[in-house]
């Protein structure tokens, strides 16, 4: 099989928590739309050779973001579906010249690039990696009422980010199961899991964070600022 790695960027989100007119993924960070920063990060990542960005406005992507800040690998859109999965699934399906896709929520953009080789490494490995970090938190489970009924050991919890990195073979093969079985996951991972592969964990970092409120956009500047700063 072809070693080459594709990057899977789910951009099809309406970002209605935001509020406004304009999708959370173009909205303005830091001088340039959200969605230009996660690709930009891509784009630098070595093993990275190809683009696939799930998205209902790929006019706009190529007129704001791709000529402007000289997108260079190859990038070819596709459509949002009607849940997250869907969209992945409308990415892969017609994939067949790579070994591993790597898939990133378009609004993570403060994703480095060490952290995608990192994924991309550990998938060649073991098949499917993904990024989160340990839980800060005390986790409760509840009932459907509302009263806590269980407190999972902290230190064996983690919140799951992106990129997701597995095999083609092995995600094609986990999406047509779960789409058999009219599965509805919260992640890739969790169509992986349901086939029994072990999915190795990798860590991230609390700033990776998911664009979801105008206090996620604010924290991301202030980190993008702090960045620079180092640099």
């Amino acid at each position: 099989m072809n070693k080459s790695v594709t990057a899977v960027i789910l951009a099809a989100g309406k970002g209605l928590r935001m509020g406004g007119a304009v999708p959370k993924q173009f909205m303005e960070l830091e001088g340039r739309p959200v969605l230009a920063h996660t690709l930009l990060a891509f784009e630098a990542a070595p093993s990275i050779d190809s683009m696939v960005i799930v998205s209902d406005n790929a006019e706009w992507i190529r007129n704001n973001i791709l000529k402007p800040f000289s997108i260079a690998k190859p990038v070819l859109f596709a459509d949002g579906g009607r849940e997250r999965q869907d969209s992945v699934w409308n990415a892969i399906n017609g994939l067949s010249n790579c070994e591993l896709v790597a898939i990133h929520d378009g609004v993570r953009p403060l994703v480095t690039v060490d952290v995608i080789e990192e994924s991309i490494a550990a998938a060649r490995v073991y098949g499917a990696a993904v990024v989160g970090m340990p839980s800060r938190d005390t986790i409760k489970e509840a009932d459907d009422k509302g009263f806590a009924i269980r407190t999972p050991d902290r230190s064996r919890l983690w919140t799951i980010q992106t990129p997701q990195t597995f095999r083609l073979d092995l995600l094609k093969e986990a999406h047509e199961k779960a789409r058999e079985d009219r599965y509805l996951g919260t992640d890739d991972s969790s169509l992986v899991e349901r086939l029994g592969h072990p999915v190795r964990l990798i860590e991230g970092s609390y700033k990776n964070i998911k664009i979801t409120t105008p206090e996620d956009l604010t924290a991301a500047a202030l980190y993008l600022k702090s960045r620079r700063e180092k640099m």
